[in-house]
This record gives structure tokens, sequence and C-alpha cells, in this order.
């Protein structure tokens, strides 16, 4: 009997219905998250807190996620609420559920990731610990999806009893890039080593400017260390922005060399202590000379989202897509 033909042909995979909970900076990104997939349903989480100010919580229907793929959306957006979202994380895989599944778009402890000297603690290798004890569901390890984790070494911070999944952001802008008029004018800027390293293999059919930063007494200078921005729309690249400082130092350096205009993309836009609104100024009042044309930053942080809304030159690119095909995995 010749099986071959059945052998060699693959069953079509059942596709995967998702319960995704959410905290609640994050309701937003998660509707849009469900927006994008009819199997993606959302559920919801009591958030209360007792009169001493530790939470309160409830997660409705726990009875009817049994045998269930289940997903949490979180945001650490500060420690104050980074205990309630991991007492709800440590108890979804002990109900029951096929398989559990963390969204966390911004790790936040990334870029505290090594020790200079001894006595510093590296507070990236505390949060994957505490991640990694995630309990197991019944479907196995919990999967761990994080976007453009600040040092790639990170990932051998997390235990086995996880898997992280690490994803980034850099298609939304490529695809944003691309709808620019001027898109066959775009030269790509890295505003160090690092962050060339991290994504020049995802953007190398774009031209690429390098700077570097240089100690000239107690001081760092933002110098050019190749390539020629002169006559493009140059679009600097990286990982997060706090203060914005040095990317403001490179959009001088940038504009010093004859580029036209300088634009910014970083996945996570946390700005401190409202520290974006130096972008929304131009004429040297508080911010740089000539502004950024654009400034795009994905979802991943909720509250900055909500301050720039409607504010030039800010735009904001999506993760939703991105995290509904992860969901799918």
């Amino acid at each position: 009997m010749d099986n071959s033909k059945d052998m060699g042909e693959l069953k079509p995979m059942h596709k995967k219905q998702v319960l995704l909970f959410y905290c609640v900076e994050c309701e937003e990104l998660a509707r849009k998250v469900a927006a994008h997939s009819q199997l993606i349903t959302l559920q919801s989480i009591n958030w209360r807190s007792f009169d001493d100010g530790f939470p309160n919580l409830y997660i409705n229907n726990a009875h009817d996620i049994r045998g269930q793929h289940v997903a949490f959306l979180a945001s650490f957006s500060s420690p104050a609420v980074i205990f309630e979202q991991l007492s709800v994380i440590y108890n979804l895989p002990r109900l029951f559920v096929a398989s559990f599944t963390l969204v966390l778009p911004f790790f936040p402890t990334g870029s505290f990731e090594r020790m200079e000297e001894e006595g510093d603690v590296a507070t990236a290798f505390t949060m994957a610990r505490i991640l990694s004890n995630i309990p197991i569901s019944r479907g196995g390890p919990t999967s761990v999806v994080i976007y453009d984790i600040h040092a790639l070494q990170e990932r051998f911070y997390f235990g086995d009893h996880v898997l992280p999944l690490f994803e980034t952001g850099i298609p939304l802008l490529k695809q944003r890039l691309h709808q620019l008029p001027d898109a066959d004018k775009i030269v790509v800027a890295f505003p160090d080593d690092g962050a060339w390293k991290r994504f020049h293999k995802l953007l190398d059919h774009f031209p690429t400017v390098i700077c570097t930063k240089v100690r000239e007494g107690d001081k760092r200078i933002v110098r050019l260390k190749e390539g020629n921005p002169a006559g493009c729309h140059v679009v600097i690249v990286d990982d997060l922005v706090q203060s914005g400082g040095t990317l403001i130092e490179c959009q001088k350096v940038l504009l010093a060399h004859g580029a036209a205009k300088v634009s910014a993309y970083v996945t996570h836009g946390v700005f401190p202590k409202c520290s974006w609104e130096r972008f929304t100024q131009k004429d040297g009042a508080g911010g740089s000379e000539k502004g950024f044309a654009y400034f795009w930053i994905t979802d991943s942080c909720p509250q900055t989202v909500k301050a720039i809304e409607n504010r030039a030159p800010f735009e904001v690119l999506s993760l939703a897509g991105s995290i509904a095909d992860a969901l799918k995995i």
C-alpha cells in the first residue's frame, strides 16, 4: 500500500483562538489588537484596591477560560503597577488554560543590564528572573513577547521556564518611510554603534550614517563617524528615548553636515518627566533650533501615547497588528 501521498500532505492547522486580558493602561492597545483578528476576544479584570493600597483583584469568567489559549497585555510603566499585574500574570496560567502568553511590549529595565563596578544592581536581570518564574500552564512554558529589548544579550537572562519571543517595530517604520514623498532621499542614522549593531541588518537597503559619542573633558560630544547625510531626509533610529538629549545632539550634527531635514524613530517613547515637550518646540524655545520633521514612536508606552496625541512632530505607529500576529504562534 502506497501511503507516500498521505504522508506528504500537511493537515491544515486549527486556527488558534485567544482570550486576551489586559492592564488598565493597555485598554486602547488591546482593543486595536482584537480588531485585527476575529480569533482574539477581549476579557476583563476588576482592578481594585483595598484601603491600605494593596491590590484587590478579580479575574472575570475564570471558570470559562479553562482549556483556552490565554494572553495578557502588560505595561510595566512604573514600579507601582508592576505588583498588581504580576499577581494576575502568575495566576492566569494556574487556571487550567491550554497555553499562556505574556505580551510586554516594553521591557522597562532593559537599559540597566550590566555592572560597571561591584555594587551595581543589574535590574534587567532581576526583572528577567521574576518573569522566568511565571508558573507553567497545561500547555507548557509561558511565551513572553517583547519588542526591541535594549541589549540583545538579555535574552540569556531568562530561565528555561519561559520562552522569550523578541519582536521588532522596525517593519512599521519601513512601511511608513516608503509612504513619504521623499522616500528616495531617505538616509538612516544610528546615534551610536550599539544602535547600528541592533538595527542595521533590518534597514540595510537604506544608505546609513553612524554617529558616535566622544569624551572631551567632562562632556560627551556627538560626532559624525561615517556616512554622508548631505541633501537627504535623515531618520535617526534607536530602540528607546528617555530625555532625548542624544537625539537632539545627533540632529544638530546631521544638519551641520548638510542634511535637508531630520526625523527620528524609537520603538519605546519613555519620556520621563514630560521630556517629550522639548520636541514640540521650535526656534530654540527649549528644544532643537530647527525641529524634527517627524518623530515616530510605537504604542509600547501607553501613557506617552496619550500625552503626545495630536502633537506635531509625533506620529504613533501601532504594534497592534504585530501583536495579533504574535498571538497566533
